[in-house]
């Protein structure tokens, strides 16, 4: 039988009354020192009637911390604040988990109090620049990792997964995408290592497997999503053979029995598209058998059409809810969307964040 956005689902222990999904989105309305704030809850509240909140990409740790006014979940103040926001949303009786971040390459020294390098599978660096507390910078080159320390970047993942767990979150998100640090260590373009987190498609997915694992039985399998992105060649990223690569991932992921899988597509139209990133996402979906999210310029009426096939099991949607608290109630009356202004999309304050209007219903 065929499902509908709005029919339940069961995203492992976690029982949603709609298939649609908020998708974490990072809009820098944490305090400076990576603590949520009382707008970042009013704005979950908010969007509370979604089946399920993604929560924005959190830091894990201060080396996987790099973003201006990015939330972290790496102290007990970022646990306690998070727990205001988780209470709302289930008080609005929704349910959130957290994405869970290390920005690998992406980050600066600036943002480490020892003005460490920022760490990655190799030394290779990416173009462009980086909002820094002290202003925008160029990225600078990172420092590889030693083997040895990969471990230890592992138990911060499980570390945080269990800070969110306690912060009342019903699971977490591993964020394995757009180029941060587990997509860095998938993908060839960026991962030139030789030793066992290097090279073939088995040891490239290394450390993306062992931290999923690790994060699974710290909180439970049916409460760990991941998040993966095939093709999007954001933060300079790319691999040689993206296909070969996520069919063996997704087929990996299958037996740990996560709650599920979320797969970020190329956006149609978009400077980002890549025809071969839709091609993937049925390989996907052959290899893993839990739930399947997907995630890449979605409207209500394609996001129909691919649960109504059974392509995915759930649709997330991103710039949509920015502009749209209330999405489901939209969706249901096909009314029209709040158009977004993304010029708020990353400033301070409620404008463009909190004051998009609701429907009266």
């Amino acid at each position: 039988m065929s499902a509908t956005l709005f029919d339940p689902v069961h995203f492992g222990a976690i029982a949603c009354r709609n298939r649609v999904v908020m998708a974490p989105l990072t809009r820098g309305r944490a305090s400076p020192a990576a603590v949520p704030t009382e707008l970042m809850r009013d704005y979950y509240e908010q969007r509370a009637s979604a089946g399920l909140i993604i929560a924005e990409a959190t830091a894990i740790s201060e080396q996987g911390y790099g973003w201006y006014h990015a939330p972290g979940i790496w102290n007990d103040a970022q646990r306690a604040a998070w727990k205001t926001i988780t209470d709302a949303v289930h008080a609005a009786s929704g349910k959130i988990v957290l994405q869970l971040w290390h920005m690998g390459r992406v980050s600066h020294p600036d943002f480490h109090a020892d003005g460490s390098l920022p760490v990655a599978p190799s030394a290779v660096g990416l173009t462009g620049e980086v909002r820094t507390p002290a202003g925008k910078k160029p990225f600078v080159a990172p420092r590889a990792l030693e083997t040895d320390e990969i471990p230890d970047i592992v138990q911060d993942y499980v570390a945080a997964a269990r800070r969110a767990r306690d912060a009342g979150f019903d699971g977490v998100e591993i964020h394995a995408s757009n180029g941060y640090l587990l997509d860095e260590f998938l993908r060839d373009g960026a991962n030139k290592r030789t030793d066992s987190y290097g090279g073939s498609v088995e040891n490239r997915a290394r450390f993306l497997l062992e931290t999923t694992q690790a994060v699974a039985e710290e909180i439970g399998a049916d409460r760990t999503g991941v998040r993966i992105s095939p093709t999007n060649p954001k933060n300079d990223m790319n691999d040689s053979d993206p296909a070969s690569l996520f069919s063996y991932l997704a087929g990996a992921l299958d037996p740990i029995g996560l709650a599920y899988l979320h797969v970020m597509e190329p956006l149609p139209g978009h400077m980002l598209a890549d025809p071969e990133g839709r091609r993937i996402t049925p390989l996907i979906r052959e290899r893993f058998s839990g739930p399947l999210i997907v995630n890449g310029g979605y409207d209500a009426a394609k996001g129909t059409d691919t649960l109504a096939t059974g392509q995915a099991d759930a649709v997330s949607y991103g710039v949509l809810y920015i502009a749209n608290p209330d999405l489901v109630h939209r969706f249901q009356a096909k009314a029209p969307l709040n158009k977004p202004e993304p010029d708020s999309f990353y400033s301070e304050g409620p404008k463009g964040y909190t004051d998009y209007p609701a429907m009266l219903y």
